[in-house]
């Protein structure tokens, strides 16, 4: 990490620290020993050419997928530890896809409190009175009754956001969140993930759009080959890259 993100940093309370991460697919080793620290509060940007396994790392670290060897640590509990109650810890790490993964049997009011009422063994008036407040928070509130297949693919995406608010998680993982959305629909999902940066969301999300990068970032990292190639605040990092395969995949997105 560069001198400016240990100022930008210092303060603050690691909430996820990965160390010697290693993911090996048959004869392809996709994450290659990275070691990395997430700040609590912080907005974490990681970018990569397709590939690269920037969403291997992602996925990795709320266990989705398994590492070959090496650790993740969230608030201080090894999840890599075999008796350590991962679907408790997963409550509290939200995961929004880039499929939404929605129950197409469900209502979207529905879909918002099975969990928390399941998990959380909330009752179901609180589960839905907590639900209607997401709803009405993201400008759906009026589509509570009805069913995923009845919404567009930024409704999807922003009801996707909320379900995982709804267990009031500690942080938000984001996996390419627009990119299976039509253009148009990108700015009002981009625009939910931006209020929560305001409030202080710790958030980590793999993504292409490198406008919310500079603007919402705190750090932006580079994934290639399966290591941290460079990482930096977004000033640095779009405009004094150093790192030479940064430096041409900027060139061709930018």
């Amino acid at each position: 990490m560069s001198e400016d993100n240990i100022k930008l940093n210092k303060d603050k309370e690691v909430i996820l620290k990965v160390k010697d991460l290693v993911k090996i697919y048959g004869e392809n080793t996709v994450l290659d020993g990275i070691s990395e620290e997430i700040y609590r509060g912080e907005v974490l940007v990681i970018i990569g050419p397709s590939g690269s396994g920037k969403s291997t790392f992602l996925r990795s670290l709320n266990l989705l997928e398994t590492p070959t060897s090496g650790h993740i640590y969230f608030e201080g509990t090894d999840l890599t530890d075999k008796n350590t109650d991962l679907d408790l810890l997963r409550q509290k790490m939200g995961m929004v896809f880039q499929h939404f993964n929605l129950f197409p049997h469900m209502t979207i009011l529905k879909n918002l409190t099975v969990a928390p009422m399941k998990l959380q063994n909330k009752s179901q008036k609180e589960a839905e009175a907590e639900a209607m407040k997401l709803l009405k928070r993201v400008g759906l509130s009026d589509r509570a009754n009805d069913y995923p297949s009845q919404l567009s693919g930024g409704q999807k995406q922003r009801i996707a956001i909320v379900r995982s608010l709804a267990m009031g998680p500690d942080v938000m993982l984001f996996d390419e969140p627009t990119s299976a959305l039509d253009p148009e629909m990108v700015g009002e999902v981009l625009e939910i993930m931006k209020e929560l940066a305001k409030e202080g969301m710790t958030m980590v999300v793999v993504t292409h759009e490198m406008g919310f990068a500079r603007e919402v970032a705190n750090r932006v990292m580079f994934i290639n080959e399966g290591k941290i190639g460079e990482q930096n605040t977004p000033e640095e990092f779009f405009e004094h890259p150093q790192n030479p395969r940064l430096k041409d995949f900027l060139s061709k997105v930018l």
